[in-house]
């Protein structure tokens, strides 16, 4: 039987966001936290996380660890190919416009997401789990270099934690060729992906409105990126594993 790798272990993560239907989100939401998480874990896979985005209210945001492509491949094989999937994949596609939008990462280096917390709530929890998760995609020139890697961790995280983040993580764009092309990919385009986990909205707030991002980071950050950064405040179901 495979092993669901722990996150320290997910050499390649899933960043998933599925445009969906108005009104239709609670519907999946329903779905996805009652019959995907641990019928995905039990052919390898890791969820590590799904939300609500506060500003898009048809948009769904997951994310999904493996470790390793070829772990990816066969767990992927493995569900879509499985009677899980073939029992509730109909209602799940009926909430969707898009699934496409999906990019292929890497932990940005050795431990850069290891302290992120993993502790679902049991079957039948209905609501949303306690923080709210700031996940900025920045679009970069460039594959991340070491030089920018050696910013984020001296400059972009400590100003993240001093502002109220509980925990932070960071990925980056791995270019492997997707294995598993019955579910697409974005390719070509190169990322930091930022996770910042605070108490709630009201910390996220106060750390926007206090400006030590603009102070301390963004004229820094600039010269890396191809155009504005693109973010999202994502508020935790109530069985995500990754929650405040």
């Amino acid at each position: 039987m495979p092993t669901t790798p722990s996150l320290p272990d997910c050499s390649i993560v899933e960043l998933r966001q599925y445009t969906l239907h108005p009104g239709q989100r609670e519907v999946l939401i329903d779905l996805f936290d009652r019959e995907f998480l641990e019928t995905q874990e039990r052919e390898g896979m890791r969820v590590i996380g799904q939300f609500r985005d506060l500003d898009r209210p048809d948009l769904f945001v997951w994310l999904r660890g493996f470790a390793g492509m070829a772990a990816r491949k066969q767990a992927l094989e493995a569900f879509y190919g499985g009677p899980v999937w073939a029992a509730h994949r109909d209602a799940a596609n009926a909430t969707m416009v898009d699934s496409d939008n999906v990019l292929l990462l890497q932990p940005a280096w050795p431990g850069a997401a290891d302290g992120l917390p993993v502790d679902r709530a049991a079957p039948g929890a209905s609501g949303a789990a306690p923080g709210l998760l700031d996940a900025t995609v920045f679009h970069l020139r460039e594959p991340a270099t070491p030089a920018l890697l050696d910013y984020c961790r001296e400059r972009m995280g400590p100003t993240l934690r001093a502002g109220g983040a509980r925990h932070t993580a960071w990925y980056a764009s791995d270019a492997s060729p997707n294995t598993f092309p019955r579910l697409p990919v974005r390719e070509g385009e190169h990322v930091l992906l930022g996770l910042a986990l605070f108490d709630g909205t009201n910390a996220l707030d106060a750390f926007a409105q206090s400006g030590a991002w603009q102070r301390e980071v963004a004229q820094g950050l600039a010269p890396w990126l191809s155009r504005a950064p693109e973010a999202h405040r994502l508020q935790p179901t109530a069985r995500s594993a990754l929650h405040a």
